[in-house]
C-alpha cells in the first residue's frame, strides 16, 4: 500500500496510548495509526466514493474487514 509522510499534532495523552498500544501489537506507530484511522473512518461511516474505487481496492482488505467487526462489537 502507497504511503504518504504527513506531519500531526496530537495530543500528550493520544500519542502516549497509540505509542503503547502500537507496541503491545509489535507494529510501528505509523501502522497502528494508520489502521485506527482506517478504523475509525469506516466506523463513522466513510465509503469510498465511485472514482475512489482504485484506492479502496489497494487498502488493506484485512483492515477493512476488522473495522466493520469493531462496528458490530
Amino acid at each position: 500500500m502507497a504511503t504518504r509522510k504527513v506531519t500531526l499534532s496530537l495530543d500528550t495523552a493520544a500519542i502516549e496510548y497509540a505509542e503503547r498500544a502500537a507496541k503491545a501489537h509489535g507494529i510501528s506507530l505509523s501502522a497502528w495509526l494508520s489502521r485506527a484511522a482506517r478504523r475509525e473512518a469506516v466506523r463513522t461511516g466513510y465509503r469510498a466514493r465511485p472514482h475512489d474505487a482504485e484506492a479502496l481496492a489497494a487498502a488493506d482488505e484485512a483492515e477493512l474487514t476488522a473495522a466493520e467487526r469493531d462496528l458490530g462489537a
